[in-house]
């Protein structure tokens, strides 16, 4: 990887083209086609956002002295997202890069909470659902993390919890929504069960903490989920997401000031002086800051709850669309703006294939074969296109014959029985045969335009921890400088009008005037 730096600068405006220019190819939210990682609620909203931030474009909340008014207005933002989420007076926290930094840093306080008990081996028992954010954090922290099935209807199995607790547990996780089905798990139940063994529970709320609260405004039923239910010992929030606050903003809220001390770091034998610091990272842009608390005492309660009516009102057109649509349903019973498709008849993923053929930037998803709609303000316009296509690509996609369906179920069922017989290296040896003739992405980290190959594959591949080696080896090639793709800034033809004599400017006119 070797790029050098230009020896002479570029102009200004010739770069700006450029960055322009490189937007091409990429995925054109703004037709709301893209149903992930874009939230945004309109060009008003984004204009304010910007102008917001960039107010505070150069301030670092790394020292909280030198700034205080980042101070102020990030401890405002954490003080009305614990309010919105039925927190009292003690609920505190600070504000974070991302929902996964939040989710780490709930980690790493149960973690330290767990170590101040004796717990030197700490585990973690969570749902299949809930994000990766958490074996992330597993992974950073030497947290042992306990997968517990989810049932029928999606939502974690409280039962299964329970019987996976052990004297090393320091918390149990629910999510509000979980990702893939938008189900929210039963908080209240899994809650009542920390409190009772003496342990910390997290809610996951980073998609829903700041939609669930102004879905239930509009009439809509909504679990309880937050620190109205004791048990409830913190919560990560987004702010990014239905807040439409700038990225990256997050909110990790801590019950109490003694739980949060565990999230907080100090090293106090560096020459360069006493360093302290509340999350993982040190630099922290003032901009997200400002940003997010300007856009929440714009919006407004009710300002979220007109956003959220309009939102639920396109997720319920959605849903009663697809139930005219055969071989396709939903999966679970979704709380808020998102859904999950599924089919027991045709293959999902090629069916995603035929929407992405159509310019839809769609989300795959497995156990269960599904598509995720994420939908937010700039599917309002877009939701009877999608149907429309949604329709189509499911005609076009054949149907899976009975045959074809028993086989695919017998090999599930030969594989997992496979990997629990045969000894390990047989296993490992197996994936790796398979994956490497996958090739998920060529040389130049070029994914294939169809996906639906490579997801039945991917369902087939008898060990997944070799498989994440794999898709390591796949997202190192995507991350890799290629000198053939380098940017080319090129310069902008120059105005002749704006190079013309000043005589000849007061004959035809100065280039403003004409334009």
């Amino acid at each position: 990887m070797k790029k050098a730096i230009p020896q002479q600068g570029h102009d200004a405006q010739d770069i700006l083209n450029t960055m322009r220019n490189l937007r091409k190819n990429d995925a054109k939210w703004e037709d709301g086609k893209v149903w992930c990682l874009v939230y945004n609620a309109g060009e008003e909203v984004s204009n304010f956002i910007k102008e917001a931030h960039n107010i505070f474009f150069s301030e670092n909340a790394l020292n909280p002295s030198a700034f205080p008014s980042l101070k102020q207005m990030e401890m405002e933002t954490v003080a009305m997202t614990a309010s919105l989420l039925g927190g009292d007076e003690l609920v505190t926290g600070n504000m974070t890069s991302g929902g996964t930094e939040s989710i780490l840093m709930a980690i790493k306080t149960a973690r330290e909470w767990g170590c101040a008990r004796g717990i030197k081996t700490p585990n973690i028992v969570l749902p299949v659902s809930a994000h990766p954010a958490f074996p992330k954090g597993g992974h950073y922290f030497g947290v042992e993390l306990k997968y517990v099935p989810v049932k029928k209807d999606f939502r974690a199995d409280v039962k299964a919890m329970k019987r996976a607790i052990n004297r090393n547990t320091v918390m149990l996780v629910g999510s509000a929504p979980s990702y893939p089905q938008g189900v929210v798990d039963p908080i209240e139940k899994i809650a009542a069960l920390a409190k009772k063994r003496n342990i910390l529970m997290h809610v996951d709320a980073c998609v829903g903490g700041f939609m669930l609260p102004f879905v239930r405004a509009t009439g809509r039923n909504v679990p309880t989920f937050d620190f109205s239910i004791d048990g409830v010992t913190s919560m990560s929030v987004d702010l990014h997401k239905y807040a439409y606050a700038a990225k990256g903003a997050s909110v990790i809220l801590f019950r109490n000031e003694e739980l949060r001390k565990h999230m907080y770091y100090a090293f106090t034998e560096w020459t360069g002086g006493i360093y302290a610091s509340p999350v993982m990272g040190g630099t922290r842009s003032g901009g997200v800051i400002a940003a997010a608390w300007a856009i929440i005492n714009h919006l407004g309660f009710e300002g979220y709850t007109a956003i959220a009516e309009k939102v639920m009102d396109t997720t319920d057109k959605i849903r009663a669309g697809v139930k005219t649509i055969d071989d396709i349903h939903i999966l679970g019973d979704p709380a808020m703006s998102i859904l999950c498709v599924g089919s027991d008849t045709k293959d999902i993923y090629q069916i995603a294939d035929e929407l992405t053929a159509k310019g839809w930037h769609i989300d795959r998803q497995q156990n269960p074969p599904s598509i995720h709609l994420t939908i937010q303000h700039t599917h309002i316009e877009s939701a009877d296109e999608l149907l429309t296509d949604l329709r189509e690509a499911v005609i076009n996609t054949p149907r899976l014959t009975p045959e074809q369906i028993r086989i695919q179920r017998a090999k599930e069922i030969a594989l997992k029985t496979a990997v629990t017989l045969l000894p390990d290296r047989v296993v490992t040896k197996a994936t790796k045969v398979i994956s490497n003739a996958m090739d998920l992405a060529d040389d130049s980290g070029e994914m294939p335009e169809r996906s639906a190959p490579m997801y039945g594959l991917i369902a087939t591949l008898p060990n997944k921890g070799d498989l994440a080696e794999f898709v390591i080896d796949t997202l190192s090639k995507m991350m890799t400088f290629d000198p053939e793709k380098a940017i080319k800034i090129e310069r902008a033809p120059k105005n002749n009008a704006s190079q013309a004599p000043a005589s000849s400017a007061k004959k035809k006119g100065t280039a403003k005037n004409k334009k």
